[in-house]
């Protein structure tokens, strides 16, 4: 895949709109494990601790996308995605549970522990946008990491007031899986042949993903009221 070729500026912008969509987890997660430090203590915990998490992510991503070249595992992670996406839609209210910490280093071993632990969805979706090529993973997490780092509540912000980003997040994703399931290579071959299969594996994935968490939440609305 060529540097800035239109395959290469189209994944890209997955690759940032799923950690756009996906911020939300690792600014409640920061927020979380610091909240009890004093501010001054609390910027640096923040900072450092974010710098350790993002390069645990870094050394799992570039993991992921050679393991995602192991026959199945695409296939298998595409379906573990379609399980991610379907959270994401759900919105589950008790998916956090970071307990505060009490000190500088309790706070730091917090972050980066919780962020490889809760950041694991996050990995493997970008390790699927990327499409093998480390070198996007690289550029995507360069234009994401600030994103996520100084402007983490203003994604949260923006989640919460625009619902129509999450939406756009949950359908890059579930678009993710879908191609991640259709180009593994013990079935590609198949769906090359067939292409109407393939679209029809989008379209039951995308159209699934989104039935299955819109019905979730109405449930969960109607059983609080």
């Amino acid at each position: 895949m060529a540097l800035l070729s239109p395959e290469f500026l189209s994944a890209l912008a997955a690759i940032v709109m799923i950690d756009i969509a996906l911020a939300g987890d690792n600014a409640i997660v920061i927020a979380l494990a610091a909240r009890n430090l004093p501010a001054r203590l609390r910027r640096r915990a923040v900072l450092w601790g974010t710098a350790g998490a993002v390069l645990v992510r870094c050394v799992l991503t570039l993991a992921v996308v050679w393991l995602l070249a192991i026959p199945g595992l695409m296939g298998a992670g595409g379906a573990l995605l379609v399980w991610i996406a379907y959270k994401l839609m759900r919105q589950d209210e008790n998916a956090h549970e970071v307990k505060p910490a009490h000190g500088f280093w309790a706070a730091l071993k917090t972050i980066v522990v919780a962020d490889a632990v809760m950041g694991l969805d996050n990995v493997l979706a970008v390790a699927g946008a990327a499409r093998g090529s480390f070198a996007l993973v690289v550029a995507g997490l360069v234009i994401s990491i600030p994103i996520v780092i100084w402007g983490s509540q203003l994604v949260l912000r923006l989640l919460e007031r625009y619902r129509w980003v999450l939406h756009a997040g949950v359908a890059v994703l579930a678009w993710t899986a879908a191609k991640m399931i259709v180009e593994e290579p013990l079935v590609a071959g198949f769906f090359e042949a067939n292409r109407a299969a393939g679209y029809a594996v989008y379209a039951a994935v995308i159209g699934g993903v989104f039935g299955a968490g819109l019905v979730a939440s109405r449930r969960r609305e109607l059983a609080r009221s």
